[in-house]
């Protein structure tokens, strides 16, 4: 599943070599939210994790990214993480003008050029 969000760089870490062939990298935005903040944790994978060298703390930004889970099951508990895999980050202000052949443009399951029409007022949303 592909979203996208807007918001502010609030933390940038390092980049995290998992193992010999996995390496991550965290970063924390911060989303408005009506009155609050949010602080929504996102990470880049592999290649991508150059993508927030870019940018620093305070820069708005807005962020394309996967939401993934998966369950993890030890001694009979299974526990289910959540990731926010970011592919993408643009500063606030620039017009989208990549190409999808960019190397950061969506994987596979992107469905951000697709475009839905609006119902009129007299028919059902479903």
């Amino acid at each position: 599943m592909s979203f996208e969000v807007k918001g502010k760089l609030v933390e940038i870490y390092d980049e995290n070599q998992v193992t010999d062939k996995f390496k991550k990298r965290e970063f924390v935005l911060e989303v408005q939210d009506g009155m609050y903040s949010e602080f929504v944790k996102m990470q880049l994978l592999q290649d991508k994790c150059d993508l927030v060298n870019a940018f620093n703390v305070g820069d708005e930004v807005n962020v394309s990214f996967n939401l993934k889970g998966r369950p993890y099951t030890r001694d009979g508990k299974t526990t289910y993480f959540t990731n926010l895999d970011a592919w993408r980050i643009n500063p606030v202000n620039q017009v989208e003008t990549e190409s999808p052949s960019n190397s950061s443009s969506a994987p596979d399951d992107d469905i951000s050029g697709l475009s839905f029409s609006e119902a009129s007022d007299d028919e059902l949303p479903f």
